[in-house]
């Protein structure tokens, strides 16, 4: 988990970028919609690799999450939901049902 005072939204998505995580996803039909593929997937068939946290000083609309996603077939990218009170629940009801692939590496 990213400390949202020391980088900002966009630094971890430059961040995942040259880590491989090129695709943009959406959560369609209850399943993510790969943008640039068209590609969808259910849950099980998604890894969260890493999550980055971010919370706004003066605006709870700030509060945002980026999570690093790997697909079975293996295309990865990102997909960044609001939480707290302007949550995408559908989305984070999803995202609760990805398995994360380490904890080891995500703090918090």
């Amino acid at each position: 988990m990213t400390d949202s005072k020391n980088i900002t939204l966009v630094d971890v998505l430059e961040q995942l970028k040259k880590k491989g995580f090129t695709r943009s996803f959406k959560l369609e039909n209850k399943t993510l919609l790969c943008l640039e593929t068209g590609k969808s997937y259910a849950s099980d068939a998604l890894r969260i690799v890493e999550y980055h946290r971010f919370e706004g000083d003066s605006n709870p609309a700030d509060m945002s999450v980026v999570f690093a996603v790997e697909c079975t077939d293996g295309e990865k990218g990102a997909i960044i939901s609001s939480y707290g009170t302007y949550a995408d629940m559908p989305l984070i009801t999803f995202m609760d049902r990805v398995k994360i692939l380490d904890r080891s590496g995500v703090s918090g």
